[in-house]
């Protein structure tokens, strides 16, 4: 399913980064560039509402809101603008786009209707929240007319903030934006229903969220760093006729966890491609 790239470094980029929408996640990637390595000299942000963090970041370099004319040669213009602000947004961005590589990280807008809005060689790409701290998991997929020098120059972009991997069928990202686009809101969930189980159950709020916050990240990191996949540590927690084994059985009963997130996953994926319609 995925494809491999080789990535360009940061520090190594002709032509200046142009990021269209510097929300939180478009401030993440941002961040995570000159972090990484990025001349702050050569990055552009257009968005007419900065947050004082990105504002901070002019003072290192970043040019906020230049005139067109001024930006110089760009070697690839970022979108993380919201979905729905793209039909106004994308045909102003088409004299920064040009010909030059278009990374998308807007849900549901298809390659098709980015090239359409504002041209360029357009990458579709899928990052998730936790690319605020650096651990997040993006998929992207290339238009056929990218040139494998552009996907390099794309994965070192994505990387600055987590793991890339690519695929090579669009219809695909529907369901990775199901499953880790959406999937931060699914794990916080888990948390916050531990946290008031947990307070049903007798224990103080502070404490049962506590609990709750510190179970779910060590286990994550736990599957992280471990060889073993995530059914045999489960079955390593579960003892045979014990606390967790009798949990488990309700979790795990017909009408338990599987099926609903089943039809969650399936819930996700279908409202992605309505937006792409």
């Amino acid at each position: 399913m995925t494809s491999s790239t080789t990535s360009r470094a940061l520090n190594d980029i002709d032509g200046h980064i142009v990021l269209a929408g510097a929300g939180k996640m478009g401030g993440a990637m941002l961040t995570g560039w000159i972090a990484g390595g990025l001349n702050p000299n050569r990055a552009v942000v257009i968005d007419p509402y900065v947050s004082n963090e990105i504002k901070a970041l002019a003072a290192k370099g970043v040019r906020l809101n230049p005139d067109v004319k001024d930006i110089g040669a760009v070697a690839a213009l970022v979108l993380a603008v919201k979905p729905q602000m793209f039909a106004e947004v994308g045909p102003t961005l088409r004299e920064i786009a040009g010909s030059s590589l278009v990374v998308s990280i807007m849900a549901g807008t298809t390659i098709a209707g980015i090239a359409k809005a504002c041209g360029g060689k357009v990458v579709r790409a899928m990052p998730n929240t936790p690319a605020a701290i650096g651990r997040g998991i993006t998929v992207a997929v290339a238009a056929s007319d990218v040139s494998q020098e552009q996907r390099g120059l794309t994965d070192a972009l994505l990387r600055a903030t987590g793991s890339v991997e690519w695929v090579e069928d669009e219809s695909l990202i529907d369901a990775v934006t199901a499953v880790s686009g959406s999937g931060p809101a699914y794990v916080f969930l888990l948390a916050e229903e531990m946290a008031r189980a947990g307070v049903a159950a007798g224990l103080p709020p502070e404490l049962a969220m506590k609990l709750a916050r510190e179970t779910v990240s060590g286990s994550g990191e736990l599957l992280r760093q471990s060889d073993l996949d995530a059914a045999t540590l489960r079955k390593n927690v579960t003892s045979p006729g014990g606390t967790t084994a009798a949990a488990l059985g309700v979790l795990m009963a017909d009408d338990g966890f599987e099926p609903l997130l089943t039809r969650a996953i399936a819930a996700a994926t279908a409202r992605s491609k309505e937006l792409a319609k």
